[in-house]
């Protein structure tokens, strides 16, 4: 498939050479992605589905017939034609670049009081706390906070799988009693191996916790309880450290809920936790 390789602008001219071939579906997305340009960015494939008035598969088949390889894709190209932030004006590039990324990360942390309200992360500690059985999964740069996750819950008590393998988390999530969890983490909310392993789960009859940076994704939709909070920080595919840093502030907000919760018998084991990490120090 021909890769996209443009400057600015060409993601208009491409979309536009291709309308008179498009269907009416194919060409109420493409014009939303006309209409919208580099705000896309800031936008999941379920919010272009929304506003295309069809389904976000439908939105995946028309970003292909533009020539891309999906969605995420043309979200690459609207990054390259989006007004970069205003960056550090100090000369050293290394002070620049601390600069910005605090300013990123902390832009991202300030954004929880407005995406993750108290209730919405009380119902999801709720679900946890009820589980038997909990499943996490992530991919990519989401797996580090996904072993994050899985470390913390187990040094709550929880029986804990996390593969690193998405066959053998597929077969995990398909294999989950109705008791259990599943702990989905994901940035775009659009990684095919997590959202399959969220949606064999939901199959099983299991929840599925997401922790995403956007409201309306792909995992979202399958999610009993969906956690929002990170910035949409894609640039030329890739992601800030500002997103891991606000989910792992939610992972940490979220296991304090369930320790609260589970009150005197988490706190035991989270001393057993402690001695055992203590066995393995100097």
């Amino acid at each position: 498939m021909e890769e996209y390789s443009g400057d600015g602008g060409r993601l208009a001219a491409r979309v536009r050479v291709r309308l008179p071939e498009l269907r009416d579906t194919e060409a109420r997305v493409a014009q939303v992605i006309l209409d919208k340009g580099a705000e896309l960015v800031h936008l999941s494939v379920s919010d272009v589905a929304a506003l295309a008035q069809t389904a976000p598969s439908s939105v995946v088949r028309a970003c292909q017939r533009l020539g891309f390889r999906g969605f995420q894709e043309v979200k690459i190209a609207a990054a390259r034609e989006a007004p970069p932030p205003a960056p550090s004006r100090d000369p050293d590039p290394a002070a620049r670049a601390l600069a910005d990324t605090l300013r990123a990360a902390r832009e991202a942390l300030d954004g929880l009081t407005a995406t993750l309200p108290a209730d919405r992360l009380r119902a999801a500690a709720e679900t946890l706390d009820a589980a038997g059985r909990v499943l996490v999964v992530g991919a990519g740069l989401s797996g580090a906070v996904a072993l994050d996750a899985a470390y913390r819950l187990r040094a709550l008590g929880f029986a804990v799988d996390a593969p690193g393998d998405p066959i053998t988390a597929h077969l995990s999530a398909a294999a989950l009693p109705a008791s259990a969890v599943c702990l989905a983490v994901s940035h775009t909310g659009a990684t095919r191996s997590t959202v399959d392993a969220a949606r064999r789960a939901r199959e099983a009859g299991a929840a599925v916790v997401t922790v995403t940076s956007y409201a309306r994704s792909p995992l979202s939709e399958l999610s009993t309880h969906t956690l929002v909070a990170g910035g949409q920080d894609l640039v030329f595919g890739l992601e800030t450290v500002a997103s891991r840093l606000a989910h792992l502030a939610m992972i940490d907000a979220l296991t304090l809920t369930v320790l609260a919760l589970r009150g005197a018998a988490a706190e035991r084991t989270l001393r057993l936790s402690a001695d055992v990490t203590a066995d393995h120090s100097y």
